[in-house]
């Protein structure tokens, strides 16, 4: 999935610009996919909660591959607008396979085995850029990337399709379950082994009628709305924001401030993936030696994060960007593992698809922001989007240390999802 997603993204800014479109511009049609996944992550997520994980996996798939067929095809800024628009409604198919993993683990479990899922994730990273770098420099370069990552979509198609989901055990023992008193623990672990069976298997859910499949998800979604996780989602928005413009545009401000070919930026993106994927496996470690207090870990993360933005908008020469990349692989995968945590805590067990799906219509908010203030901040420097990402990581910080206090850690209210 990322291996071919990432021979794509960091080409994006260049193909726009390519097709004759300014800073501005290419802000403008960068921010069509973040505004499509911020309607379509919470009800892809509740979907999946309602017709099961294998169904949504599948058709989330198979409609991300047609949209980078048609990104393959685009000769036009019109062309590449409609390209996006498959995958900015069903490219979530990382979301969905989290919120499968949610439901197979217990909540101690349920950071190691975030942080390993992140590690191979990131894995995708290391040469996907290279490719994609390589492949650009000749000609037609982009739209065979895209016809690549396509191909690899319809291959994971076929992976989940083959994967014996008839098999899968859930073990609702050891799922942990925030609850009041003993009445209503013994109802919501009723109503999650439901869901958990409904979600895990390939069972005829997906085949329910339409009218209750939305009226399903539209019921989780209220339950959401009402909660008071505010916090939690204010700052995943805030870091989410400053992080992509620390990467908005990368390989055009190191062209741009050092001469850097785009193959060569393609090697430091897949120097600092291979990072980000072996921090992964540091998640467990690191737990243990905060005794599992991922608010404290987010707090630290984000500071570290905040830190290396602002010593990569100042960085004198190429050696200062490679220690920068270093580390913010390193927090950035430690921070995610930490927000997303805190989410299923908060939230409760019962509809991981949704919360998870909520998160992520959250970042696509930023999705549709941080290209504009990217764009905007081009046109007076290329260091303009990594100073603005410090200002919104500094809010973040101080969200979490005084909207955040210790006791927010343990406090748990479960969704009658």
């Amino acid at each position: 999935d990322l291996f071919g997603v990432s021979m794509i993204v960091p080409l994006l800014s260049h193909h726009v610009k390519s097709l004759g479109a300014s800073p501005t511009l290419a802000g403008i049609v960068g921010s069509t996919y973040g505004i499509l996944q911020l309607f379509s992550s919470t009800l892809v997520g509740s979907w999946s909660d309602v017709v099961g994980r294998r169904y949504s996996l599948l058709t989330c798939i198979l409609m991300s591959a047609l949209g980078y067929i048609l990104l393959g095809l685009s000769t036009s800024i019109v062309l590449f607008i409609v390209a996006r628009i498959p995958v900015g409604i069903f490219k979530h198919s990382l979301s969905i396979c989290r919120a499968l993993l949610s439901d197979l683990v217990s909540e101690t479990e349920r950071p190691v085995v975030m942080g390993h899922f992140n590690a191979a994730s990131s894995v995708g990273f290391i040469l996907g850029p290279v490719v994609g770098g390589y492949l650009t420099e000749h000609e037609g370069g982009f739209y065979t990337s895209s016809f690549v990552c396509s191909a690899i979509f319809v291959l994971n198609a076929g992976l989940v399709w083959m994967l014996p989901w008839n098999d899968s055990l859930i073990k609702l023992e050891q799922t942990t379950i925030p609850s009041i008193d003993s009445s209503k623990s013994a109802r919501q672990k009723y109503m999650v082994s439901n869901h958990l069976k409904e979600a895990t298997t390939s069972g005829e859910s997906h085949l329910r009628p339409v009218w209750k499949q939305v009226s399903s998800v539209l019921r989780k979604i209220s339950a959401l709305s009402s909660s008071d996780m505010w916090d939690v989602f204010l700052v995943r928005l805030l870091m989410a924001i400053a992080i992509m413009l620390y990467y908005s545009n990368f390989s055009l401000a190191l062209e741009e401030r050092f001469s850097l070919k785009p193959k060569v930026t393609g090697y430091l993106i897949s120097y600092s993936s291979t990072l980000g994927a072996l921090a992964g496996f540091l998640v467990g470690p690191v737990t243990k030696l905060y005794n599992n207090d991922m608010l404290s870990m987010l707090l630290h993360s984000s500071i570290l994060t905040c830190s290396l933005i602002f010593l990569y908008a100042t960085a004198p020469n190429v050696w200062q960007i490679l220690l920068c990349s270093t580390f913010f692989a390193i927090s950035t995968t430690i921070g995610r593992t930490c927000i997303t945590d805190l989410e299923l805590s908060r939230g409760g067990a019962q509809a991981s698809g949704t919360l998870i799906g909520a998160g992520q219509s959250v970042t696509a908010v930023g999705r549709v922001v941080a290209p504009l203030l990217s764009g905007f901040a081009q046109e007076f420097s290329p260091c303009g989007p990594p100073s603005l990402g410090v200002g919104l990581a500094l809010a973040a910080i101080l969200l979490l240390i005084f909207k955040m206090p210790p006791d927010a850690r343990v406090k748990k209210k479960s969704l009658n999802l």
